[in-house]
């Protein structure tokens, strides 16, 4: 009889504890609920600025690894453990927001410089064309004017032939054909040629994955044909609309050395540090040599 009356009264002493108890677990739930909810709407907000197309951001946040606990030790609760996670997530969050936004404002900086340079670059690039040619009408008391005879003539002629003797591919693969034939003039050469075949092809495949070679090559062809302005424009083009096309990289190494030739030397720096932070770690032996000589030509620091 007293031990139930004992029973009894431990009960109804522990059970205001246990009521007591319970609030303080659900405010810590809401509190963690409200927390998660937000860490959500953060990372769809860090998403859609580093992702705008709507690709998967892949976080690298992992689950942290349990600590083994010594038998004996008081184990925490669940609450708690969960509460740490969460506070490991907003500190991870907040350190990829802060960078996200380091990097934007770098690109953006990038962007408004190279817009106005290609600004500056396009009109230096336009010639001017001549005045036409007025036909000399012969008069009564002169003879008819004829066209003398020369080496410039005979030089168009055998240049139209050598450029004829280039053969234009065809396997089946229309744009693959169009850049292969822009490629063997540029080989041969013949540079005007070339530039109007590859920038034909750009203009007609700009979707399609051969785009990135032909605007690269196109580049190039002006550069070697002494035409860095043009040359300039082409490359940043390439790299602006083509960041994961197959000459991406190269575009920006060879943007480096035309602004180098224009005598912009603090704007190649600032492509190399571009390239290298965007492809630093996938880019070619030979990419990173251009850029490391085009560094040391530039005097960058």
């Amino acid at each position: 009889m007293r031990y139930a009356l004992f029973a009894t009264t431990a009960l109804l002493l522990g059970a205001p504890a246990m009521v007591a108890l319970a609030p303080g677990t659900a405010a810590q739930n809401v509190a963690l609920d409200v927390r998660v909810d937000r860490l959500e709407k953060e990372m769809r907000a860090v998403q859609r600025k580093v992702f705008p197309a709507g690709a998967p951001l892949q976080a690298e946040i992992n689950r942290p690894v349990t600590p083994t606990v010594p038998p004996g030790t008081p184990s925490s609760s669940p609450v708690a453990d969960l509460t740490a996670r969460v506070g490991a997530l907003e500190s991870q969050l907040a350190s990829m927001t802060g960078q996200v936004e380091e990097n934007s404002f770098k690109i953006r900086q990038l962007e408004e410089a190279f817009n106005k340079y290609k600004a500056e670059a396009q009109s230096r690039a336009e010639v001017v064309a001549p005045p036409p040619v007025r036909p000399v009408v012969p008069t009564d008391n002169a003879a008819p004017a004829t066209p003398k005879s020369g080496t410039n003539g005979g030089a168009t002629e055998a240049r139209k032939a050598a450029v004829a003797a280039i053969e234009r591919p065809s396997t089946g693969d229309a744009a693959a054909d169009a850049y292969s034939y822009g490629f063997r003039l540029w080989d041969a050469k013949f540079y005007p040629e070339a530039q109007a075949q590859l920038k034909a092809t750009v203009d007609k495949y700009s979707t399609a994955s051969i785009a990135s070679r032909a605007s690269n090559l196109l580049g190039r062809a002006y550069l070697d044909d002494g035409k860095p302005a043009l040359a300039s424009v082409t490359f940043y083009d390439n790299y602006q609309k083509r960041p994961k096309g197959d000459r991406a990289a190269d575009s920006l190494a060879y943007l480096g050395e035309a602004l180098i030739q224009l005598k912009k030397p603090a704007d190649a720096c600032k492509v190399y540090a571009e390239l290298e932070q965007v492809y630093g770690a996938t880019m070619s032996a030979s990419q990173r040599g251009m850029m490391d000589k085009g560094r040391a030509k530039a005097k960058c620091s």
